[in-house]
């Protein structure tokens, strides 16, 4: 089936007045909470592989897109999508061979524990879920943390965000730990971080808490980007369910093969997680998302609770996984992001001896975290947000993380090839050759 690239939007319909009059009406019709990436957005209107195109026809390189994961409108999971789409596109409530396939197809690239797949529509509803699931089964309300993490967008999961709703906005019964940063302090609070969680488990039950849940983000993402030792990380799992609790590896980060060492990344810690959540790189940009569970833990849930969700496993959604899946296989793409991303960490690597400003360099497979120091940290923040927003104007995309805004935050589709890794680094030393 031969798949269509036009788009209603003309390739070469911008200029400098029309981008006014889209932030205008952007303003207008979408309210202040959305917020545009750079001082100067770009208005784009296609994508392809690692590249996206704005409305003038200028070329970027995306090293930043985790949710493209298999490039831009891959030709395989449009036509997946398309066919689907132009066949039959319903609900769970129905019986449907293409969404068992795809169930079989993702439990098959976890371990044998976990063995029922629930599916949703985004990271944010997968991880809603799974807490639910690990609250009901435990018995349990209170949640830990790390303390500048991102978990989602629903009433649940924001108040398990510390980067989006503060420390203050986290309720009581839960706890934040700070992240295993391997960077400060010759390393200490990575060292910590088992104590930390076992502290923290400790402070809930002076208060008359038990532990439901470790919610993980395996590569620390809103924290800066750290991938501790795989000893302190066990221990820490160990400390809560010793507690009574379960643990929750969210793979929205991290998972489907990005950090090049296997598909997921809390098998990088031999860790053995009771719930998984995915989202944005499931689809390749389709809406879709997966709570995968140990079926013990929601045999009680499933006839007390239950659960659908009209649009969450549907066919359309389905057939794009199974494509994903089938891309990142057939394509080598887990081997890519290991051999890739190991030349673009010695790229990276060698930025850091030639600009002080560079204080390190953390990376793994095709997922780094460069971070920034300066005089302070504000100094520090605003030298990283200049130097994406100089990278963006030299056409490669970019952004940034961490509690102080200074780490850069690098994480391109997984086709990234070397010739990419040196127009990344070339366009970074330019970038940090400004100051």
């Amino acid at each position: 089936m031969p798949v269509s690239q036009s788009s209603p939007y003309p390739a070469n319909a911008g200029s400098a007045a029309s981008e006014q009059a889209l932030l205008d009406r952007r303003a207008r019709l979408l309210g202040p909470t959305y917020r545009a990436f750079y001082r100067n957005p770009i208005h784009l209107v296609r994508g392809s592989g690692v590249w996206l195109y704005d409305a003038q026809g200028r070329k970027y390189l995306d090293a930043y897109n985790n949710v493209a994961s298999v490039g831009h409108c891959h030709p395989r999971v449009v036509e997946a999508l398309s066919g689907q789409a132009a066949t039959l596109n319903t609900h769970t409530r129905y019986l449907s061979e293409i969404i068992l396939d795809y169930a079989e197809k993702l439990l098959g690239t976890l371990p044998p524990h976990l063995g029922h797949a629930m599916f949703t529509c985004t990271g944010s509803e997968a991880n809603d879920l799974a807490i639910r699931i690990a609250q009901h089964s435990s018995g349990n309300t209170g949640v830990i943390i790390t303390d500048f993490a991102y978990h989602g967008a629903t009433i649940a999961t924001a108040q398990l965000s510390p980067a989006a709703v503060g420390a203050k906005g986290v309720p009581a019964q839960h706890r934040t730990v700070a992240a295993p940063d391997t960077l400060r302090d010759g390393g200490r609070a990575a060292h910590d971080f088992a104590r930390n969680v076992a502290a923290a488990i400790e402070d809930m039950r002076a208060q008359g808490i038990r532990p439901a849940a470790l919610l993980l983000d395996s590569a620390f993402s809103s924290d800066g980007i750290f991938f501790p030792g795989a000893t302190v990380m066990r221990e820490a799992t160990d400390h809560v369910r010793k507690a009574g609790g379960i643990i929750v590896a969210d793979e929205v980060q991290s998972g489907f093969g990005r950090l090049g060492q296997g598909m997921w990344g809390f098998a990088n810690y031999g860790l053995e997680p009771d719930i998984v959540t995915m989202g944005k790189p499931i689809g390749d940009g389709h809406p879709m998302g997966a709570v995968i569970v140990r079926p013990r833990l929601v045999a009680s849930f499933g006839s007390n609770t239950g659960y659908f969700n009209t649009f969450g496993g549907n066919p359309v959604a389905a057939a794009v996984g199974i494509a994903v899946l089938d891309v990142i296989e057939g394509e080598g793409l887990i081997e890519n992001a290991r051999t890739v991303g190991a030349y673009t960490g010695e790229l990276l690597d060698a930025l850091k001896g030639r600009h002080g400003m560079v204080a390190d360099v953390r990376h793994n497979g095709l997922y780094f975290g460069v971070e920034l120091t300066a005089e302070d940290e504000a100094a520090a923040a605003a030298k990283t947000s200049s130097v994406v927003e100089a990278m963006r104007e030299d056409g490669v995309l970019i952004s940034s993380c961490g509690p102080r805004g200074n780490v850069l935050k690098i994480r391109p589709p997984l086709p990234f090839a070397r010739d990419n890794a040196e127009q990344l680094a070339e366009t970074l030393d330019r970038a940090l050759s400004k100051w």
